[in-house]
């Protein structure tokens, strides 16, 4: 939803600035632009997520200065940081818990897309660069998992990159891509560091065009209803929303706080403080908690489909699981966005919710017995919540009525205490 631009240049100056390069303009631009007054504090964390990317890239960089990327110094140079660098306990720590937070605010922010059909026209290019987003986040933190080079960061590259073997004819050369030779040495080091230094700035790049995208076709909001006036129904980004987001990330900073300097190993593996070993395999295989949910459906695959051995269905189920959500904005049949007024649907997203979650806590169990069969039931709801349950409810629910704009949800909101006042007072 762009707007005309409201800045005049006040000085010479800025005059002489605006004409050339005209960022003044732009601030101001952003700093004004119409924004839906319902916003609740669901839609902060698109800023907590921005902080969250600054402050990775800068404590990267900064380790990067100190960091080896050698099999025989890794580990030692890790230990070096936290032991002889000033302040670099506290700048890895930072680092290490803040990939955490950043995935707890990514999922956040998409369960609340999700619920509130964000995806939904004209904003399914806004919703793919969030999904491509994602998938590079993805990409940079299994890479940066590698670099302490503990016995957990070794054997995780070990499992993880070996079912790209299970593709036929092109899974080897893809894997022996990634590694650099046909297992993880010093070459596979040398690219992961590369690439880990590398895709944070891709990232930055992408939520750039995301912020383009949503500034572009307007935010959507929890009623689900487009703006119609900009005057009744919208508010300045600025102040509102700026102190709005300020709060929440000082909350969200705290949560953030209190890991690093009260529990900063309490997100990560006790055998990543052994150094990388080929030859001690640790018992339990695991990777960080937010790749848990799509190692259950990787593992909860132990069948054959015809031709599809149980090995390469795993790897199409892990991958699907996130492809599937490109195609979200077509699968999804209802007019309603969001599911404030779709009772049935929300019911069912209370149990999608509840099944990733779970996914999540089996993923990070034995892939035997009971917790196979568990992850196999909630792998089939979360296929089935995206192809088969939003598709059909789209066709036959009954949506409740809808506010005719945003405004008028706002003062419904607005007057029912003052209704309940009065009535109570009778």
């Amino acid at each position: 939803m762009s707007h005309p631009s409201t800045y005049r240049p006040g000085t010479a100056f800025e005059r002489w600035i605006d004409r050339r390069l005209p960022i003044i303009r732009f601030a101001d631009d952003f700093m004004n632009f119409p924004t839906p007054k319902n916003l609740n504090y669901w839609w902060t964390f698109g800023a907590i997520l921005v902080i969250c990317l600054v402050i990775q890239i800068i404590t990267g960089v900064v380790l990067a200065m100190h960091y080896t990327p050698h099999e025989d110094y890794a580990f030692a140079s890790v230990e070096h940081i936290m032991r002889d660098v000033n302040y670099g306990d506290i700048i890895r720590y930072t680092h290490a818990n803040g990939a955490a937070m950043f995935f707890l605010a990514v999922y956040i922010h998409m369960f609340r897309g999700l619920y509130y059909g964000s995806y939904k026209e004209p904003r399914e290019m806004n919703w793919i660069l969030g999904v491509i987003i994602f998938l590079l986040m993805m990409a940079t933190a299994f890479m940066g998992y590698v670099l302490p080079w503990g016995q957990m960061s070794f054997w995780a590259a070990t499992v993880i990159t070996n079912f790209f073997t299970a593709f036929p004819i092109i899974g080897e050369p893809i894997k022996t891509l990634l590694l650099g030779g046909p297992a993880v040495d010093n070459a596979t080091l040398n690219r992961f560091y590369s690439l880990h230094y590398l895709l944070p700035f891709a990232i930055a790049g992408v939520v750039v065009l995301h912020i383009w995208a949503f500034h572009t076709s307007g935010n959507n909001n929890p009623t689900g209803v487009e703006v119609k006036d900009v005057k009744k129904d919208t508010v300045p980004f600025h102040p509102y929303y700026t102190v709005k987001d300020g709060f929440a990330i000082a909350v969200f900073m705290l949560l953030f706080a209190a890991f690093v300097f009260f529990n900063p190993n309490g997100m990560g593996h006790p055998d990543n403080y052994i150094p990388a070993n080929p030859q001690v395999t640790p018992a339990h295989i695991v990777p960080e908690w937010y790749f848990l949910p799509f190692y259950a459906i990787l593992r909860a695959i132990t069948f054959n489909i015809g031709p599809i051995t149980s090995k390469l269905g795993g790897v199409i189920a892990m991958f699907g699981s996130i492809a599937v959500l490109f195609l979200l904005p077509w699968l999804d049949t209802s007019r309603v966005r969001s599911m404030r007024y779709r009772p049935v649907a929300r019911l069912w997203f209370v149990l999608f919710v509840i099944a990733c979650v779970w996914l999540g806590y089996l993923g990070g169990k034995p892939a035997e017995g009971i917790y196979v069969v568990q992850a196999q039931i909630a792998t089939a709801y979360y296929f089935a919540f995206f192809l088969i349950i939003l598709p059909l409810l789209g066709l036959f629910e009954k949506p409740t009525a809808q506010p005719k704009s945003i405004a008028d949800s706002v003062l419904k909101r607005d007057k029912a205490p003052v209704a309940a006042v009065a009535q109570a007072a009778e």
